[in-house]
């Protein structure tokens, strides 16, 4: 597969997509956007990748959101199809059956942000900064960033950094449940890699319904959350995986799950 905007790659078992217009800070284009959606669908056929990273060219910036140039003279109508078009990639990583990874190694602000949140974990580099930021040129987030903010850090804090549109650094990100994990940024990239190799030696049916019980749990009551991870329960437990798993336990040994 050729890109002009990103670049795709895939090696033990993660794929890697990378943002590559560092020269305008990585921001999201309606082109970068599909671009990544077609990356996505690559991953979604290809049994061999069981993780996905997702990051930014260069040391500036993730991904410094939707390009603010285009929206100059924007109407109802086109702001409607950008915000349609940001949360279609956020579902898309969000509801991707295989872990994503956000590395985020510089900006994250904006739909940069926004991106960054609807993927299952976040690393970054301790130079990184972020925020949700569209306020100070008089909009709101507009790719489910008071949505997923508001479920990562609660009301008070989400309306704080809506309303002031401030960036926060990574340390403060992280002590706010932002980010899973700060690390130096001489270290960043080979940590990242060691992280999503680490995920892509797990079972790989786990990891896929352990995300969905995560991901729909959280919406619904704890009765009904409780009942639909019995049913997952079940469902690992038929798998080949496990046995391989209780196999390589009592064998002392390191399991060679196959994702059956």
């Amino acid at each position: 597969m050729e890109f002009k905007f990103i670049i795709y790659e895939k090696s033990e078992g993660v794929a890697t997509i990378t943002l590559n217009r560092p020269e305008a800070l990585n921001a999201f284009s309606k082109e970068v956007i599909e671009e990544v959606l077609q990356a996505v669908e690559d991953v979604k056929k290809d049994e061999n990748v069981r993780v996905v990273v997702l990051t930014g060219a260069g040391e500036k910036a993730f991904s410094a959101g939707a390009d603010i140039k285009a929206m100059k003279g924007m109407n109802a109508l086109k702001a409607r199809e950008l915000s349609l078009m940001g949360e279609k990639l956020c579902v898309a990583f969000e509801n991707l059956e295989k872990p994503v990874i956000a590395a985020i190694n510089g900006y994250a602000l904006g739909g940069g942000l926004e991106v960054a949140m609807a993927c299952d974990l976040r690393i970054a580099s301790e130079n990184a900064r972020m925020g949700q930021t569209e306020i100070n040129i008089g909009l709101i987030p507009g790719w489910g960033g008071t949505q997923r903010l508001t479920r990562l850090v609660g009301v008070g804090k989400a309306k704080e950094l809506v309303y002031t549109g401030k960036m926060i650094d990574a340390k403060t990100a992280e002590q706010l449940g932002i980010v899973n994990m700060v690390v130096p940024a001489d270290k960043f990239r080979e940590t990242v890699r060691q992280f999503a190799l680490e995920l892509a030696s797990k079972a790989p049916v786990a990891l896929k319904v352990a995300k969905a019980l995560i991901n729909k749990g959280s919406e619904i009551s704890l009765d009904a959350a409780l009942a639909l991870e019995r049913e997952g329960f079940g469902v690992v437990a038929s798998t080949e995986d496990l046995q391989e798993g209780v196999s390589a336990f009592a064998e002392k040994r390191k399991p060679a799950f196959k994702g059956k």
